[in-house]
């Protein structure tokens, strides 16, 4: 358990590979995982070839600024891409092109059920090769495939606003769909098209973030490839950073690793500094001038988000959120739930209920199968038979006269156990009434 005193203070910065036709610099496919042999779709741009000239691909803009139009971002009307150097073998230049001081877009929000979450900065770079590590010959070798090298990656930075490893699940789901239903990205966590990293510390100010005062470090745990692996991490590091600090020391301000088998962050090394990086413009590609027309223009694209289909669902059709979010994330349905819903009111059934019984597999639903058909079937699985206060009254005493002790905790304050009498009400009945019909009378007796 985690020292009460100290509160967690977290940003997240997800990257997610963009679906474009070609990569980032060049013309190459952008087909990294389909490719039949490593290092087939290259040419001199992505193998980082000295005197290959990149050109920005304009679909990657695109779909940059539109997500960060979803996320109610700023836009950079003037934008330029930079030079990130640091030295690994996945990287053939020595450097990455990606954004320093000027972005796509800036300050936007996501909203959680624990509060909004501030987006600082999305930007647009190119991701590096695929390194593999395997054992030939009785070796241990390291290979490297370049397929991946220059593929479009968009990158979204919060602020230091979640303040519960829940929180930073919720957001990162919550983000994925959206970037589904923009079609932009698969948001694959298995093949990696997807990848989070949580900068984590520890503050005794619940309000640090909002208060500008972090901590004096922070420590980011990298690559994470699932949403259950992101919460077990800030929940395994709020631990340890507690008791570094209960130590009285600082925890080391440092990149870690996340092992999945032993649910433990491990040191990778010292975290560094922008200045480490030695950003500078990359010369070979030209700034970038934006229309404030295209950009309405774009904005007016934009599809129906979840968040706003959720409320309309409620408001329109009467289902609960937490039913309309889990619906919402089967990407290409919206459409059916719509015309099953509109059905399900023409005849007087309840969508909300239709959408319980679908988010708990009480329903399938067959492919193709007709809206008419579906919403008969839900009606006859509803049904329910009739009875008056006058038939259900006798049946509740009976209920009372078992349950005496329940009878009188329930009078007493404990209102839960409402739910006991009804359910022991109804399995007396042996047939299928209303239940809230049955609750009305219990409610009368009372």
């Amino acid at each position: 358990m985690t020292n009460s005193t100290y509160h967690l203070v977290c940003g997240l910065e997800v990257h997610a590979e963009l679906k474009t036709a070609s990569k980032m610099f060049c013309s190459c496919v952008n087909d990294p995982f389909g490719a039949a042999e490593p290092n087939i779709h290259t040419c001199p741009v992505c193998l980082g070839m000295p005197g290959a000239l990149p050109v920005a691909n304009q679909k990657a803009i695109e779909w940059t600024i539109k997500l960060g139009l979803a996320l109610g971002c700023e836009i950079n009307l003037f934008s330029k891409f930079d030079r990130k150097h640091y030295f690994y073998p996945d990287l053939p230049k020595g450097y990455q092109i990606s954004q320093y001081d000027l972005p796509f877009c800036h300050d936007g929000h996501l909203e959680t059920s624990q509060g909004t979450v501030r987006i600082r900065r999305i930007h647009l770079e190119e991701d590096t090769g695929k390194l593999q590590h395997k054992t030939i010959n009785g070796q241990k070798v390291s290979l490297i495939d370049f397929n991946r090298s220059s593929v479009p990656l968009v990158e979204v930075v919060t602020e230091a606003d979640i303040i519960s490893p829940e929180q930073a699940k919720e957001y990162s789901k919550k983000l994925r769909q959206i970037m589904r239903q923009l079609q932009i990205s698969d948001c694959d966590m298995e093949q990696g098209t997807m990848r989070l990293e949580a900068n984590i510390s520890l503050s005794p100010n619940p309000q640090a973030a909002a208060d500008d005062e972090l901590p004096a470090y922070k420590v980011e745990v990298k690559n994470i490839n699932s949403f259950r692996f992101l919460e077990q991490a800030i929940q395994f590091e709020m631990q340890r950073q507690t008791l570094v600090l209960d130590a009285g020391e600082m925890p080391t301000q440092e990149t870690r690793g996340w092992d999945a088998d032993h649910n433990t962050t491990f040191p990778q090394r010292v975290k560094e500094d922008a200045e480490d990086y030695r950003y500078f413009p990359d010369p070979d590609l030209p700034p970038i001038q934006l229309d404030a027309a295209q950009i309405e223009t774009w904005r007016s694209e934009l599809p129906e988000l979840p968040a706003a289909r959720v409320a309309r669902w409620s408001n329109k059709f009467g289902v609960e959120p937490k039913y309309g979010q889990l619906l919402s994330e089967e990407l290409g349905r919206e459409s059916f739930f719509e015309d099953i819903f509109t059905r399900l009111i023409t005849i007087k059934a309840d969508p909300n209920v239709w959408a319980n019984f679908y988010s708990n597999k009480k329903i399938t639903v067959k492919s193709h199968e007709n809206i008419d058909d579906l919403a008969s079937k839900f009606v006859e699985m509803t049904k329910v038979d009739e009875m008056s206060g006058v038939e259900l009254s006798p049946i509740i005493d009976q209920v009372i006269g078992e349950f005496p002790q329940e009878y009188e905790n329930f009078k007493s304050g404990k209102t839960a156990l409402i739910n006991f009498l009804i359910g022991q009400t109804l399995k007396k009945l042996g047939k299928k009434v209303d239940v809230g019909r049955v609750k009305q009378a219990w409610e009368a007796k009372l």
